[in-house]
């Protein structure tokens, strides 16, 4: 895992939403940015977190932040969970994995006694001046926007 620490300057990332749309996080500037990275569309996790944070997703607004998933699959994946699960943020596809590692969550995991690479699941809060407040290592997927709003009010 990386070695991004809270208070550090956020790395700026550049990717294609699901729509195939360029965002970087410059365009958030001024904004508070909940950037989370999960493993895999459609997956039990991923879908918990990304439901629960699309079952807040007003709450989050209200206070002024902006929600952006980050994951190794495809546009056309992306495209599929958003409207399986009626999803209300942009979905960054890392099929070329430059911002997990940009953040440091890409890297070797362990599952039933296999090893493999891949994404450890995690949320970068980042504030209105592009720097890291906090960083949820382990995130809750079925709470995830509790966690978020405990940490940051």
């Amino acid at each position: 895992m990386g070695n991004l620490q809270e208070g550090d300057k956020a790395p700026v990332f550049k990717g294609k939403d699901q729509n195939g749309k360029n965002v970087s996080l410059t365009d958030f500037k001024g904004k508070r940015v909940v950037l989370y990275f999960y493993p895999k569309d459609m997956t039990p996790g991923c879908t918990a977190q990304a439901c629960n944070l699309r079952d807040n997703y007003d709450q989050l607004l209200k206070k002024g932040y902006v929600v952006v998933g980050v994951s190794t699959d495809s546009e056309e994946s992306h495209q599929k969970f958003i409207a399986k699960y009626e999803l209300p943020f942009t979905l960054l596809a890392d099929e070329d994995k430059k911002i997990v590692h940009q953040y440091g969550v890409y890297g070797e995991k362990q599952m039933m006694g296999k090893t493999y690479d891949g994404i450890h699941r995690t949320t970068f809060l980042i504030d209105e001046n592009g720097e890291i407040a906090h960083i949820i290592k382990k995130p809750d997927t079925k709470n995830q926007t509790e966690q978020i709003l405990e940490l940051w009010v």
